[in-house]
């Protein structure tokens, strides 16, 4: 059996209790940009599709690795090899095999993202998703929101406790908001465009796209409690 939550405490005549919530809401600009890479293939022998497979991906990687610095982390997210049945037959015969590895990019440097994206676009059986947008988890920009909201909870408080003749006396209480009942939360997929390539042969390369970086938005909420001297009423 769960302990039921123990009553808040509503303080005294002559020491009040004052209970806010401060809130914070920051517009800036992105740290890095991911991008998803499809390398496909498809032949009707395994092996074929295997060594196409293989060779996409290789030079996939070596595409983006050419961009050293720029590229703050690669991944390997899944491969697959599937084989494809005839849609009629009474028997089941294999008519041909699909191959997919799926890779992740994530970008630091967004000068070479608009270039990066139209040639992994160029290549053969490449689909290209994204760029999302994002902040690093440790980006000081959730730490100036974290702070902007307590400024504000504070702020907020004097003014009540002005409004009623008194003053601040001490925080007792400072927390998240659903600190003390949690629950997981997913953040939304962050928008993005997706291309495809079919591979064709021979034409010239296709101009670097022109991609502006979405604005991010953080948010902090906090809930604070204050006692504050008796109001002259």
């Amino acid at each position: 059996m769960t302990t039921p939550p123990a009553p808040l405490p509503y303080g005294t005549p002559d020491t009040p209790r004052l209970a806010v919530r401060g809130e914070a809401r920051l517009e800036v600009d992105p740290e890095i940009a991911r991008l998803g890479i499809t390398v496909s293939s498809r032949g009707t022998d395994r092996r074929t599709a295997l060594a196409d497979l293989t060779h996409r991906n290789n030079q996939t990687l070596e595409l983006i690795k050419s961009y050293g610095q720029a590229i703050e982390q690669l991944e390997t997210g899944s491969f697959t090899i599937t084989p494809q049945l005839t849609d009629k037959g009474r028997h089941e015969r294999i008519r041909a095999y699909h191959g997919t590895v799926h890779l992740t990019a994530t970008l630091n440097d967004f000068t070479a993202l608009g270039e990066l994206t139209t040639r992994l676009a160029d290549l053969d059986l490449t689909r290209v998703d994204g760029p999302w947008w994002a902040l690093r988890p440790d980006s000081p920009a959730h730490r100036e929101a974290r702070q902007q909201a307590v400024r504000e909870a504070v702020q907020r408080a004097r003014e009540y406790a002005g409004a009623l003749g008194a003053e601040l006396v001490a925080v007792v209480e400072l927390a998240d908001i659903g600190a003390e009942n949690a629950t997981p939360a997913g953040l939304p997929p962050a928008p993005g465009g997706m291309m495809r390539s079919a591979g064709y042969g021979g034409e010239a390369p296709a101009p670097a796209l022109d991609l502006e970086p979405q604005r991010q938005y953080v948010y902090a909420q906090v809930n604070a409690r204050f006692t504050m001297t008796r109001p002259a009423l």
